[in-house]
This record gives structure tokens, sequence and C-alpha cells, in this order.
């Protein structure tokens, strides 16, 4: 896994941004035309530049050429399903603790947005295991993956239920972005190892209640935390500044717990906290 640096490669993605900060993410295929607004470029004349460059299309329009953060190439994605969004995933990354090194199960890969997020976090001494039951979102999670940061020989992604089991034992951290992952509790408990952290991202407040309920019946997860995140930016000019007229508000809920321990056996006690 290794994002590229230094002059732009033939095959990678890019970003043109217009005056407007309008944003068109397109692929650098050699020998092909890129069409953008009312021109094209040809993408032969493009590699090998340096990022910054501002570019002219056909038409006369000046575009600024750079490669996409993650943060502008996750909502740029190709996509069969929703993504969770950049600011939803920061926040996952931080209040779950992926630290690199760290082995992962992810249970719903979508067009691949988080396992971008988890496998840079993790780096490439961490492992990442990501189960998705349909073929084309897995298909399209790996393109999507591949296109930003290349082969990633730590990351094994399963067309596979994991209703019907999860295999991995002794995980640091579970993710789970799916409709009803309290239908889930006890294969990600088997799973994780005492004290690892379970994140699961949810739309409604409906689904938060039914998982939290669920966790707090059941021995195998406590200390459990929800919280969302609404996104402001700002319009900042040199004689004028506010808030954006368009703010990205609630898009999910972020859920975490923490693994148990269980007692020795029955009858077992506690040791006394110190």
């Amino acid at each position: 896994m290794k994002r590229n640096s230094g002059r732009l490669q033939a095959g990678e993605a890019v970003l043109f941004i217009d005056r407007k900060q309008r944003e068109y993410m397109r692929q650098l295929a050699p020998g092909k035309r890129i069409h953008i607004r009312n021109g094209f470029f040809w993408a032969d004349h493009l590699i090998g530049l340096a990022e910054g460059h501002t570019v002219y299309n056909s038409a006369g329009e000046a575009f600024v050429l750079v490669r996409p953060t993650i943060a502008q190439f996750i909502p740029n994605l190709p996509r069969q399903a929703q993504p969770i969004y950049p600011k939803d995933i920061g926040p996952i990354l931080l209040w779950g603790d992926f630290f690199p090194g760290a082995h992962v199960v992810e249970i719903g890969v979508g067009p691949g947005a988080l396992s971008m997020g988890i496998l840079q976090a993790i780096g490439p001494e961490g492992r990442l295991v990501s189960y998705e039951v349909r073929s084309d979102f897995a298909a399209r999670a790996r393109q999507n993956v591949e296109l930003l940061l290349g082969p990633v020989p730590h990351w094994q992604l399963k067309q596979a239920d994991a209703f019907a089991g999860i295999e991995e034992r002794n995980v640091d951290r579970a993710v789970i972005d799916l409709p009803e992952p309290w239908l889930l509790l006890a294969q990600v408990a088997a799973a994780l190892r005492p004290g690892g952290v379970l994140v699961s991202y949810l739309p409604t407040v409906l689904q938060v209640k039914e998982l939290v309920d669920q966790m707090r019946s059941g021995a195998e997860f406590g200390l459990v935390q929800v919280f969302e995140l609404l996104q402001r930016f700002w319009h900042v000019e040199e004689r004028s500044m506010r808030p954006e007229h368009r703010m990205v508000a609630h898009t999910g809920f972020i859920v975490t717990a923490r693994r148990l321990a269980h007692l020795p056996g029955p009858g077992a006690t506690a040791p006394p906290l110190r």
C-alpha cells in the first residue's frame, strides 16, 4: 500500500478544481481524452506534471490539478451504495482507536470508503478483514480502494455472510455498517478480544435504541457511547465571513462499546479495584 507523491502518474486519480471550487475527479488513462464541462484534456499532457499546476481545457477554462485527499476522494467515488462520509470516518477512527498494527474486522463494505480510512490508520503492519455479501459491492470496493491506495496486501475482502459466522478470533477492533447490527453481537463478541472496541454506524435513532438495548441486556459489551457529528464550513472573503448556506447535518449515529471479559466461572467474583 502506497500513496503516490511526486509527479502525476499514469492510472492514478486526480482532481480538477475550477474557480468556483467545484471538483471533478478523473483517472489519468494514457491516450485518453478527459472531458470536463465544455472542453477536454489529453491525459498524456497531464501525466508527469507536478501537483498544483493550473491547467486549461480545450475551451480555455482553468482548473487547479491535484491528487485528491481521502476526504475529497470519498464524495467523488463511483458507488452503488451510500458511503460513510469523511466527517464520520474521522471520528470513527478516533473513538474506535484504530492504531498501527491493529487486527480489524469490518462487516458491510459498501463502496469501500471506511475501508480506506481503516487501512491508512492500521498501516501495513496491521490487518483488515472485510465481509461483504454482495459480489458487485465487493468488486466496486476493491476498485475504489486500489485506485487510491494501490495494491493492499494486508486487506482481505471476503465475499461472505457474517451472519453465518466470523472466522477471525482475538481481533482488536470490529466495525459494523449494516441495518441490524444487534443480530451480529454474538458473532462479534466471539471475534473480539477482551477490551476490544466495537463501532457501529446507524442512520436512525430506532436502530440505535435497539442496538444499545441488546448490548445492555447481555454481558459481552459495556461502556457504550452514542454520538453524531454536524459539520459546517465557513465562507471567508476579504470583507465577508459567514457560515456556508449549506451544511452537512445529520448523516448517521456512531455507537461504540468495549468487549468485556468473562469472569472465570460460576460463583467467581471480580478482583478488587485498586
